[in-house]
């Protein structure tokens, strides 16, 4: 098995990024990765605005350039794209917790909506558009709520280190997922089951989710890279025949989008009538986030 390697090849449609990096590693074949970075700004590891923009960029350069500079200086396919994050214990904390509270308290509808369309279409992109040119594969070592938890089901292959565990807990102040949560998770364990998941308030371990068809791999903490090295060194083996049947499975079960422009809608049209009780939750779960962030920053120092 070869080794991960030390130094990073950056791919070359650059995002502006300020929380994304990317490098490619030689693996079994060449794999782009995406490490998505803490919020400087709060120590959050969140979907802010920004970031949706950013990943939506890397997006739209896998589609329309597909292809990276290899250390030969010979241009290649992009088989392989993983998706990670930089933080300790977070895969994503979901959406932008004090960015809903601003909207709501402004009756900004109109920016919340376009904020949760973005997120519809990022989200999409991972799941739907990029199915003709890469396998996308996500790395979870930490936990994935709400929309990171969406994130990452809507990725081909999902990997989760024993630790990590996932929830949707939007409905704790009032709220459901705002985008494909109810497609990707239906398309694997059924609309009754998924509801049940986005409403009961359950945090679920990788090997509970594991059995249920929605995590492909669970491995020990601190060998989740080494397991994705694994999978990539497999998948490689028959890559043509494994892409197309890939393919075939999403035009079995494809995420449906005027559905999820549904949703959005109902979502912002909920979240700008949620109750005073409602919006005091909001708040101190926005409150308990940043305390934690600064509790690691603390430790950190």
């Amino acid at each position: 098995m070869s080794k991960l390697n030390p130094n990073p090849i950056l791919f070359e449609a650059r995002t502006d990024a300020r929380r994304i990096s990317t490098q490619v590693r030689h693996l079994s074949m060449d794999a782009l990765w995406v490490t998505l970075g803490i919020d400087r700004r709060t120590g959050l590891q969140n979907f802010t605005p920004a970031l949706v923009d950013e990943l939506q960029n890397l997006v739209n350069s896998l589609r329309t350039e597909g292809n990276v500079l290899s250390s030969s200086g010979d241009r290649s396919p992009l088989p392989y794209t993983v998706i990670q994050s930089q933080h300790p214990e977070y895969f994503s904390m979901g959406g932008d917790l004090q960015f809903f509270r601003q909207c709501i308290q402004r009756s900004d509808a109109s920016r919340l909506h376009d904020y949760s369309m973005r997120c519809l279409n990022l989200l999409f992109s991972w799941a739907a558009q990029l199915k003709e040119r890469t396998t996308s594969i996500a790395l979870v070592q930490g936990r994935a709520l709400g929309g990171g938890f969406e994130l990452a089901l809507s990725t081909d292959h999902l990997i989760a280190e024993e630790q990590s565990t996932f929830g949707f807990p939007e409905i704790m102040f009032g709220l459901f997922p705002c985008t494909g949560a109810m497609g990707l998770l239906a398309n694997v364990i059924g609309a009754r089951q998924a509801e049940r998941m986005m409403t009961n308030k359950k945090i679920y371990t990788a090997r509970e989710l594991f059995e249920m068809g929605l995590i492909d791999e669970v491995c020990p903490q601190g060998q989740g890279e080494l397991t994705v090295e694994r999978y990539i060194q497999q998948h490689a083996s028959r890559l043509k025949a494994r892409m197309k049947v890939q393919q075939s499975r999403y035009r079995q079960a494809p995420l449906n989008y005027e559905d999820g422009v549904q949703i959005v809608d109902d979502w912002v049209e909920t979240a700008m009538r949620l109750s005073a009780d409602e919006l005091r939750t909001l708040d101190m779960l926005a409150m308990l986030q940043q305390r934690e962030a600064s509790d690691g920053k603390a430790l950190a120092a």
